[in-house]
């Protein structure tokens, strides 16, 4: 486990505190919550672009074509 000190202006500093307490939530379990959430999606972003830099765009394209015909034709139901 890691020490990190932080330094935040005064009011996000307090709105944090508050966002805590309304989630029932020590500080450290906040940061550590909020942290969670900007790793996933960073890891998510990189495993897209990682997936658009070796993907195909025709056959991407022709997956998103079958899609909106699907579409199309639930709606008309």
């Amino acid at each position: 486990m890691s020490t990190l000190t932080i330094r935040l202006p005064d009011d996000t500093a307090q709105r944090l505190k508050s966002l805590a307490q309304s989630r029932g939530l020590s500080m450290n379990k906040l940061v550590e919550q909020l942290s969670a959430h900007a790793l996933a999606a960073w890891d998510t972003e990189n495993h897209f672009r990682a997936m658009a830099a070796t993907g195909d765009v025709q056959k991407a394209l022709g997956v998103l074509d079958r899609l909106d015909a699907m579409d199309v034709a639930l709606n008309q139901h």
